[in-house]
C-alpha cells in the first residue's frame, strides 16, 4: 500500500490543518474594513491570530510562554506562514492595543462560514442576521479551566461532617 497523495493534510501538524480551513479572505476583508493593520509594520492581525491559536493549542498561560514556545520551534514556524517568533513586547503590545472587534467579527464570520457543518440545534440560532453575543452561547473546556481556580474557594467544608459543600 502506498501513501495516499489525494489527502491535502498528510504530514501537516494539526494547527496547520486548522489554519488551512480558516477563510482567510473573510479575515482580510475585516482587516481592511476595520483598519486593524494600519499602525503595524511587522506584526499583522493574521500573525496575531496564529500566535493566539498557537497559545491555545499549546495551553500557554501568558504571552511570554507563547513567544518562548514559538521561539523553541525555531525555523519550523514556516508551516504557519511565519518566519520567526514575535518578540514578547511586540505580541503583548498588539494584544493590548489592537481592537478586539476584528476577532469578534471573525468569530461570527466563522459561524456563518461553517454553519452547514454545525448541529441542527445551532443552525436555527445562527441563521439570524445581526447575531450578537447575547443570542449565541458557547463555551468549551478552556472556559471551565479558566474558572476552576476561582471556584475552588466558593465551596466550603462543613465542620460537623468534613464533607465539601457544592458550589
Amino acid at each position: 500500500m502506498g501513501k495516499v497523495s489525494e489527502n491535502k493534510f498528510v504530514g501537516q501538524p494539526i494547527l496547520r490543518q486548522i489554519v488551512n480551513i480558516l477563510p482567510r479572505e473573510k479575515f482580510d476583508e475585516l482587516v481592511i474594513r476595520l483598519g486593524s493593520d494600519k499602525y503595524y509594520k511587522a506584526f499583522f492581525s493574521w500573525d496575531q491570530l496564529i500566535v493566539m491559536l498557537f497559545g491555545i493549542f499549546s495551553r500557554c498561560d501568558s504571552m511570554g510562554e507563547v513567544c518562548d514556545g514559538m521561539r523553541a520551534l525555531g525555523g519550523k514556524l514556516n508551516y504557519l506562514g511565519m518566519e520567526s517568533s514575535p518578540a514578547k513586547s511586540t505580541a503583548g503590545d498588539a494584544l493590548r492595543d489592537r481592537d478586539e472587534e476584528l476577532f469578534r467579527l471573525f468569530y461570527f464570520a466563522l459561524i456563518a462560514h461553517f454553519s452547514p457543518l454545525l448541529s441542527v440545534s445551532r443552525k436555527k440560532k445562527c441563521r439570524k442576521q445581526g447575531i450578537s453575543f447575547e443570542e449565541f452561547y458557547a463555551f468549551d473546556s478552556s472556559t471551565v479551566t479558566l474558572f476552576s481556580d476561582v471556584m475552588k474557594g466558593v465551596a466550603g467544608t462543613l465542620k460537623a461532617t468534613g464533607k465539601r459543600k457544592a458550589a
